[in-house]
């Protein structure tokens, strides 16, 4: 991590979303190069950082150190999933705000030895944690069906049996370079097409194997138990499938039951987030600064005094 990391996305709009204050306690849950930990810790706040990367973690180390930020950084090599565990073993039963930056790390894309991207070619790897079932190992040993679904369920590619078929055929596959190939060839790429055709499926390769949809779903009901009320919660999300989980979460913890005809004595319920804000995104001037911010959207809301529902 260099003295100058990634700004994240929708930095400002994070910040006056948690409001953080001097003495609050809050947990990034996705620290990565640490841009909203830092942000975080000048507004006085103690931070709890996430991270099953163990680059990110060790990086983080440095910077806290040299910094000066140690006694109000709190580094967890963990998957943000498992919090609530970690935080309780810690001695921390509820905090100030919770922060989720959804999906792959600008530091991750950019290292092209980690294998998540095709813009520079490398093997190919993308896990998170850097331990595991790899890329490689999945498309070079998984049933053709498998691949299909997978690239279909989380790459929303509608030709994925074309796609699997292609993958198949030429296995053994050990770099992004000669996967993002072999996609292209498959669904027809000319250079001047505005998305690359290559990038649904390595979206879809990149969620399956490290588990992320199912991910954020555990952790916002982490977040949920351990957010005192008036807590905030923070989540950007960069795709379609994460801004469904995150909007359908906040649905239904914002809106009691109602009856129906096949319910028609449905038990009330108070909130257990309110308010709700609506989805809000990058501006253009943004967008031009940081590209990668163009799908990126925001989700907040603040926790009530309603208990709890069961945990995920």
């Amino acid at each position: 991590m260099s003295a100058a990391p990634h700004i994240p996305v929708l930095l400002d709009e994070v910040v006056e979303a948690l409001d953080p204050q001097p003495g609050d306690v809050l947990i990034d849950a996705t620290f990565g190069a640490g841009g909203y930990t830092r942000a975080l810790l000048e507004r006085g706040a103690t931070v709890h950082a996430f991270d099953r990367d163990p680059d990110a973690i060790s990086a983080g180390r440095d910077w806290s150190e040299a910094e000066g930020n140690s006694a109000r950084l709190v580094l967890h090599p963990h998957r943000f999933s498992e919090m609530l565990d970690v935080m309780r073993a810690a001695g921390v039963e509820s905090v100030d705000g919770v922060v989720m930056d959804i999906g792959v790390s600008s530091m991750q894309l950019d290292q092209a030895h980690r294998g998540f991207a095709f813009s520079a070619d490398g093997p190919l790897d993308m896990r998170m944690s850097q331990e595991g079932e790899s890329a490689a190992d999945f498309l070079n040993n998984a049933d053709e069906s498998l691949i299909a679904d997978v690239i279909y369920q989380y790459g929303e590619e509608r030709q994925s049996r074309r796609v699997a078929r292609a993958i198949v055929a030429a296995r053994p596959l050990g770099t992004t370079g000669e996967l993002a190939a072999v996609v292209r060839k498959a669904l027809g790429y000319k250079p001047h097409d505005k998305k690359d055709p290559a990038t649904r499926t390595f979206q879809a390769i990149r969620i399956y194997i490290n588990g992320e949809l199912d991910e954020l779903t555990q952790g916002l009901s982490a977040a949920e138990q351990l957010l005192c009320d008036g807590g905030r919660l923070a989540v950007v999300s960069f795709h379609s499938l994460e801004d469904r989980i995150v909007k359908r979460f906040l649905r239904e913890a914002s809106s009691p039951p109602r009856a129906s005809r096949h319910v028609p004595m449905a038990v009330q319920v108070d909130p257990v987030f309110s308010p709700i804000s609506k989805a809000i995104k990058p501006t253009e001037a943004e967008i031009d600064r940081n590209p990668r911010a163009r799908s990126s959207v925001l989700r907040h809301a603040v926790r009530t005094s309603t208990p709890a529902r069961e945990a995920a």
